[in-house]
């Protein structure tokens, strides 16, 4: 049974992280630097919570403070923390889909952990398990699409204020994503499907852009035209 459930538990989190890694086809990364930041996640979850019961212990457990600050606040600023101090100013990010590849690796590694506890303390079953993949655990590798859109937007534009949005719009996402099961405790799963499928379509389409921007796009489009011999 244990290690069942802990098989479901890490699934959506590989499978997921895969999916967005393989959506880089310019200039893949290494998987050893994904991989690297998906174990970072991992290891952000203990501290997070010790801050996490600090704050609830001073400042309460109401919904909106809950949501938007002890929540989304604290979960998305280490997040944010990790990717500006370690990714963002380094030679590999070399193009702007490399914020999203490694945000939602470190997002990834920290819903995975939250998940096999979940699974562990609660000893749930697989199906609230599938309900977690489909909604929690996507909800942090998509709040990681937005994070990790605005850190491309910061370093390979002349855009202001996306460094700020990078922290910012993520926070707003998973204190909405929060507040909705604070303020609809016994329908929050269907309240929710709303806002995860918007989420995912503006994740779909920041991913698209941020591909569009990638330098290595024309190498790539030159390498296959001399691959399939189109360009003689």
């Amino acid at each position: 049974m244990w290690v069942s459930l802990i098989v479901a538990a890490v699934t959506p989190g590989f499978s997921l992280l895969t999916y967005f890694y393989l959506k880089d086809r310019y200039d893949a990364e290494p998987v050893r630097n994904v991989a690297r930041f998906f174990v970072i996640g991992l290891l952000l979850v203990f501290p997070t919570m010790f801050i996490q019961r600090g704050l609830v212990l001073w400042l309460g457990e109401s919904p909106f403070v809950f949501s938007f600050v002890i929540s989304g606040g604290v979960e998305e600023f280490v997040k944010w923390f990790i990717i500006f101090f370690i990714a963002f100013n380094q030679t590999f990010f070399n193009e702007p889909y490399d914020g999203v590849v490694y945000t939602v690796a470190v997002s990834l590694g920290f819903a995975t952990l939250e998940n096999v506890l979940y699974a562990i303390v609660l000893q749930t079953d697989p199906m609230s398990l599938l309900v977690r993949a489909l909604l929690p655990v996507s909800g942090h590798a998509l709040f990681g699409v937005i994070m990790g859109f605005c850190f491309g937007k910061a370093k390979f534009s002349d855009k202001p204020g996306y460094l700020r949005k990078s922290l910012l719009w993520p926070i707003v996402a998973h204190g909405i994503f929060d507040f909705i099961q604070m303020a609809f405790p016994s329908s929050w799963t269907w309240t929710i499907v709303p806002f995860v499928a918007l989420l995912w379509i503006c994740s779909m389409i920041l991913v698209r852009k941020s591909l569009e921007k990638s330098p290595f796009r024309y190498v790539f489009r030159d390498d296959m035209i001399n691959i399939t011999g189109n360009g003689q």
